[in-house]
């Protein structure tokens, strides 16, 4: 039998989805299954997108340019130049969803064994961008002590090596949902000049900021046309994921015409993607405003309700539509398998990620989940009271002198 390469045995499997048999099976049993594990909003896509669909009016789905359609090109630059970003559609390569941005980037920038340093706990797929691209992860440990904020400047002049050639974010971040602040990003705008690096900024949840808080892009920052990579997508902000639609943006000129080589190997990105992509972007602010709110208060209801099980802490997130919850519980990978297999209340049970697969070391994160409040307000509070009452009937819940030792 022929081997498997090394690559794909290292590759490492979602932890997003690996429950997914098992929420399956709670459903053949007749259990609802409340699904806080994925972020798949519900917010119904914006109109103007769904009729560019319904009503197209063309004889060929024809391929488009390899940097993607440019009338949507220039369609996403006048976006981002309303969020104070000057920028040419020229410095605009739309990409198969975020992903391949990152990946492309990845392949673009980086020589195999190269360093990335990316704040942990981050997206667990970057694991997988950077395995295929050779790349080495590095990661610099933020904590739920302090709500998951950047780490220290020393923090990250301790990692820096020879072999560091970039930093990854996600702001506002997935899977904490924290937000960073300008000051943060100017820590991190001295480090990448100081070692002369890049700085992949992953923004897909720019729109999704709350209290009156504001998002900063790397690409606003000075002095970084050289060294900023803004990842982009339409898959959170227009509730748009299957259109698999995103963007490479960088004002550095050598870089675009490298990743450009990737994006005519695979040809073009999807054109029905492009076309709705392009519809969205007359969506009206007012669609923004209301789901803004309605996350808000999805937020709130998550992570105030999480606050008030005894022994939980959650961090009240600034962004995006996650959170990172840690629970009095010896293992959160057996804690998520065992409520899709053995428990329900009043009929349901919920599906979360466990966080081992958001670190490096799995075992930083055994007693933290990510949840992702994109289910409607009465189901977010009964996923509140279904884990109240799990964690009551947990075999591995700790108590409170073992949580304490834990977190030493």
């Amino acid at each position: 039998m022929p081997a498997i390469s090394t690559k794909g045995r290292q590759m490492p499997a979602s932890p997003i989805r690996k429950l997914v048999p098992y929420a399956e099976a709670a459903r053949a049993r007749g259990v609802e299954v409340l699904h806080l594990n994925i972020g798949q909003p519900d917010i119904r896509t914006p109109e103007v997108a769904l009729e560019a669909i319904r009503h197209l009016d063309r004889t060929v789905i024809e391929y488009s340019h390899s940097a993607g359609f440019e009338s949507y090109r220039r369609g996403l630059a006048a976006y981002y130049a309303g969020h104070g970003m000057a920028l040419t559609h020229e410095q605009i390569i739309v990409t198969n969803g975020g992903s391949e941005a990152l990946l492309f980037g990845m392949m673009a920038c980086f020589e195999p064994g190269d360093e990335l340093i990316i704040p942990e706990p981050y997206y667990a797929n970057y694991n997988s961008f950077a395995l295929a691209a050779g790349v080495r992860v590095v990661p610099v440990r933020s904590t739920i002590q302090e709500g998951f904020a950047l780490p220290a400047i020393s923090a990250f002049e301790a990692l820096i090596t020879p072999r560091t050639k970039g930093i990854l974010i996600c702001n506002p971040g997935n899977p904490t949902g924290y937000l960073y602040s300008r000051a943060e990003l100017e820590t991190l705008r001295a480090i990448v000049l100081k070692h002369d690096l890049y700085l992949f900024a992953d923004e897909v949840y720019r729109e999704f900021c709350y209290d009156g808080a504001t998002h900063v892009s790397a690409l606003s920052l000075e002095g970084l046309d050289q060294h900023a990579v803004l990842v982009d997508s339409v898959s959170k902000r227009y509730s748009m994921c299957g259109a698999r639609v995103g963007a490479f943006i960088t004002r550095n000129a050598e870089l675009l015409a490298t990743v450009l080589k990737f994006a005519q190997a695979r040809l073009s990105p999807p054109t029905f993607g492009q076309i709705a992509s392009e519809a969205a972007l007359r969506t009206p602010q007012a669609y923004f405003q209301e789901v803004i709110d309605e996350y808000r208060q999805r937020r709130d209801i998550l992570v105030d309700g999480l606050n008030a099980i005894p022994g939980v802490t959650c961090p009240k997130p600034k962004g995006a539509f996650y959170c990172v919850a840690e629970l009095p519980i010896d293992d959160a990978d057996g804690f998520c398998q065992w409520l899709l297999e053995s428990f329900q209340h009043e009929g349901a049970t919920v599906m979360m990620a466990p966080c081992s697969g958001f670190y490096a070391d799995p075992a930083s994160g055994r007693r933290q989940v990510r949840l992702a409040y994109v289910l409607e307000k009465e189901k977010l509070a009964r996923a509140v009271r279904c884990l109240g009452h799990a964690l009551e009937r947990y075999p591995g819940r700790l108590k409170a002198h073992q949580v304490a030792a834990s977190a030493r």
